[in-house]
């Protein structure tokens, strides 16, 4: 017998094999797969999953897209286990933890 409250792990089918800033206002993730995606700054903070952003019961987005400032960068980004990772960001907001999963959806193939 199994206990259910046990976490089970999840696969992640494609993990970053390299993060570069491609200019002030653009990343850019190497993903395992092969593919390149890139991802402007601003969008990516207004992405930001954590729970001063999106409200934990309704999952409703209470973070104001127009309160991110245009000339937002990340300070610091730092790995979160083998499956995510926080952004330290200019406008002092850095509790968002963007999950491998959650960046694949955010980000652009590049050319």
């Amino acid at each position: 017998m199994t206990d259910d409250s046990t976490p089970r792990r999840t696969s992640v089918p494609f993990t970053p094999a390299g993060l570069r800033k491609l200019d002030d206002a653009t990343l850019a993730i190497d993903w395992s797969d092969g593919v390149t995606m890139t991802y402007p700054v601003r969008p990516l903070r207004q992405a930001c999953p954590c729970a001063q952003c999106v409200d934990e019961v309704t999952g409703k987005r209470t973070l104001d897209p127009d309160s991110v400032p245009a000339d937002i960068r990340p300070q610091r980004i730092t790995p979160v286990g083998r499956y995510a990772f926080t952004i330290a960001w200019t406008d002092g907001h850095a509790t968002g933890i963007y999950t491998y999963a959650h960046l694949r959806e955010l980000g652009t193939p590049a050319d």
